[in-house]
């Protein structure tokens, strides 16, 4: 018998595939067994991912419950300050002025000297030094702009 030729068209990459393929027998154990594995990855995959959200959701919690005993140790720690007798003096005398019988109190404001009180170079001259009254200028220029007869002689073409 005559051996037949390939065809050119074909490479040997295709036919090394065909073959293999062709080679793979599959069991109808085998096939229930993928079947089953499938299913399997498709009921555990959705349960799984809801399994991670909530173990987010802890975590994001605990951290809450951490943060909410910190600020609870801190409010605590204030509260017992205040129950101090001497703290609520200090308090009183620094926050509202309070003074014992007698006592005399100076408040000095800005007692220390600074450096940068110096006072910087004027920008413009003529933007530091105004002619007259801001005030009266804007309301003498605003009246006369409403009781104007004419408008000013200008390109009017704008208007029209």
């Amino acid at each position: 018998m005559a051996r037949r030729a390939t065809p050119p068209s074909r490479s040997r990459a295709q036919l090394s595939a065909r073959e293999w393929l062709g080679g793979i027998r599959l069991s109808g154990f085998a096939v229930i067994m993928l079947g089953l594995v499938i299913m399997g990855a498709f009921v555990l995959v959705p349960s799984a991912s809801s399994y991670i959200d909530m173990r987010q959701q802890v975590a994001q919690a605990e951290a809450g419950v951490e943060l909410t005993q910190q600020e609870i140790a801190d409010l605590e720690r204030e509260r017992d300050r205040w129950h101090d007798p001497a703290f609520i003096k200090s308090e009183a005398r620094e926050r509202l002025y309070y003074v014992k019988p007698g006592e005399v109190v100076y408040l000095i404001e800005d007692d220390v000297e600074r450096d940068d009180a110096v006072e910087p170079d004027p920008v413009d001259a003529d933007v530091e030094e105004t002619q007259g009254d801001w005030m009266g200028t804007m309301l003498t220029s605003i009246v006369t702009s409403g009781l104007a007869q004419q408008g000013t002689s200008g390109d009017s073409s704008l208007f029209r």
